[in-house]
């Protein structure tokens, strides 16, 4: 089973990337941020006729998560509220499309657009941090339900100084100040790993690149999209990439794709040992 995640950074301008993309590599399930779209102009059949089914919580122009699977999709949940009804807090935040959850294959696949917070003197940050909190609040919710769960998506987080391309300048600033960091800490819990760091060690690797500073062609960028596993899923990963040559198309997202391999589920996976697979 391969899950995918990807800020396309608006999905009707980058369909056909997407598209693309999935044709090449063909994961079997794909959570998309940045949609930009609402949900009735969502381009459904261009991803139908690939073989993927689509669950999309989305708004015009700003946010918008979706979820793409050529498996079965069941229980698919939208925003905060759909584990924590009796918060306000987090009726409050789906006004902003940030989160959905969908049972796929025997996993809770919940898939997010974290707040970026603009700035730490910016009314934006503030909401980044309560957004957080809410975040912890809910996956405490899911882990009392003791489901196997891959959390994705875009964290405008880089967690360590490996995780930045210049950590002594940017360190402390937007996207790697302590409160967030700590807050997306709070949130995991312990309960779920950083799959692709079990894999790298290394700094280097990034999976976003600034339109605005060029940082592309320097590749000065950042690695803030993550893929965390619980863990009886974390035991059957077998790798995580992330597929950075797809910034390089034109016109592309600022993001890359960021994949995990498991070998999952475990029947089916001890199966193919027997046959002389995996």
């Amino acid at each position: 089973m391969r899950i995918a995640t990807w800020n396309v950074n608006s999905v009707r301008t980058r369909h056909d990337q997407v598209c693309a993309w999935l044709q090449a590599e063909a994961p079997d399930v794909l959570c998309l941020q940045e949609t930009k779209v609402a949900d009735d102009l969502f381009p459904h059949a261009a991803f139908e006729a690939l073989g993927y089914k689509a669950v999309i919580s989305g708004q015009k122009a700003y946010n918008g998560v979706a979820i793409l699977s050529r498996l079965p999709i069941e229980d698919v949940r939208v925003g905060f509220a759909a584990l924590l009804p009796d918060d306000p807090v987090a009726t409050e935040l789906g006004a902003q499309k940030r989160v959905i959850s969908a049972w796929i294959e025997g996993v809770r696949v919940l898939n997010l657009y974290v707040p970026n917070g603009s700035a730490l003197t910016s009314e934006k940050y503030p909401y980044k941090l309560e957004w957080l909190a809410c975040l912890r609040r809910y996956l405490e919710a899911q882990d009392a339900e003791g489901e196997p769960l891959a959390v994705v998506g875009d964290f405008n987080i880089a967690l360590e100084a490996r995780d930045i391309h210049d950590p002594d300048r940017l360190s402390g600033g937007i996207m790697a100040s302590d409160p967030e960091r700590q807050a997306l800490r709070d949130a995991l819990g312990g309960r779920l790993e950083d799959v692709f760091r079990v894999f790298e060690p290394d700094a280097g690797h990034w999976s976003w690149w600034d339109y605005r500073t060029g940082a592309w062609d320097r590749d000065t960028g950042w690695r803030i999209d993550h893929i965390y596993l619980s863990e009886e899923l974390l035991a059957c990963a077998t790798g995580c990439v992330i597929h950075k040559g797809v910034r390089g198309n034109a016109q592309p997202s600022d993001h890359a794709p960021v994949v995990v391999h498991l070998a999952w589920p475990p029947e089916q996976a001890e199966e193919g040992e027997d046959e002389g697979g995996w």
